[in-house]
């Protein structure tokens, strides 16, 4: 549905985004992620069509961004972090008007708005002055002027930015919703979002994408930090030193040790360490063994995850790109 490739916006002699190439399939909902800067807002204005890109293609539902630019406009919805309304208008109003400015048929305009509406859950504000609303509800006022023509693509910039938790709640919900029926492009800051709301992610830094796959692979692509907490009593360096012989162990370090494990309730000083596993192991069921037939005593024993934010914060700090979906699926084939 969204093919981007090789796609470049220079600035005088400064790159916003550098051959940035992604896709997004049908009814699949893409997290844009990148720190501030990075060049997502750049690139999500060359597919609107309000920027024009020095190099590279985008295309949308087949049609070129810059050679169809007024086509593909009528084939997406777009959201910019700062919601386009009228607050002297209704909110009815107002989705009649951008129903009519982006070439809704007469016949099917009140459909289309009474459809958005209540996608967006705006039954009861119809017939409210915009600049009355709460932000959420303006926020929901913004997607439901993105899909008022039912276009296949939406692109959402930042769309619950500014939003308290339970409002976050209610648009995530809408924006999964859309989803099917409707390509979407979501970017956000807020990581636990993506994990719960996209089934993709591409990440960019610095104007290049650096990874793009589901939330899920790479969380598994970063194995830095998965591994087991543990709380024991007993000769930590003996311990450790059993540790680092059981099959599938990376490293082992002791960590300091938080009020709530020192000292325990019976006197005793216990240790606070970090095992870290090797790529595809799962030592866990060794590491209990080892320490409880060795004498020690296994108070706590926590599986430690890489979290999306891991993987975020690890790409966004350092020169290092992992490998994509479709990188790995070559290589599986090449074997």
């Amino acid at each position: 549905m969204i093919e981007v490739e090789h796609l470049s916006k220079i600035y005088g002699s400064t790159p916003a985004i550098s051959d940035i190439t992604f896709n997004v399939e049908p009814g699949e909902i893409l997290g844009f992620l990148g720190p501030n800067g990075a060049g997502k807002t750049t690139t999500m204005r060359i597919l609107a069509g309000y920027l024009p890109a020095t190099s590279g293609t985008a295309r949308i539902a087949g049609y070129d961004v810059h050679e169809n630019s007024l086509l593909v406009r009528q084939q997406i919805g777009y959201l910019p972090e700062t919601p386009p309304l009228y607050p002297e208008m209704t909110v009815e109003g107002f989705l009649h008007f951008v129903a009519r400015i982006k070439g809704v048929s007469p016949g099917d305009r009140a459909d289309k708005v009474k459809s958005a509406m209540e996608r967006c859950n705006l039954q009861d504000k119809c017939n409210t002055i915009i600049r009355k609303l709460s932000k959420g509800y303006r926020q929901r006022v913004g997607i439901a002027q993105a899909i008022v023509h039912d276009p296949p693509a939406i692109i959402l910039d930042e769309p619950t930015v500014g939003l308290d938790p339970r409002q976050i709640i209610e648009v995530r919900n809408l924006i999964k919703n859309l989803a099917g029926s409707h390509t979407i492009i979501l970017s956000t800051h807020i990581l636990p979002e993506v994990s719960m709301t996209c089934s993709r992610v591409a990440i960019i830094n610095r104007g290049k994408v650096v990874a793009t796959n589901t939330p899920e692979n790479l969380m598994t692509e970063l194995t830095g930090n998965s591994g087991y907490e543990l709380e024991i009593t007993g000769e930590t360096q003996v311990a450790q030193q059993l540790l680092q012989n059981v099959p599938g162990v990376s490293s082992i370090e002791v960590i300091p040790t938080p009020e709530r494990f020192a000292p325990s309730a019976d006197g005793e000083n216990r240790t606070h360490l970090q095992v870290i596993s090797q790529p595809g192991r799962e030592p866990g069921k060794d590491i209990a063994t080892v320490l409880i037939q060795s004498g020690f005593g296994l108070h706590e024993m926590r599986r430690m995850n890489a979290t999306l934010e891991d993987v975020f914060l690890q790409l966004t700090t350092a020169e290092k790109n992992l490998p994509s979906a479709t990188d790995i699926a070559n290589e599986e084939e090449a074997a």
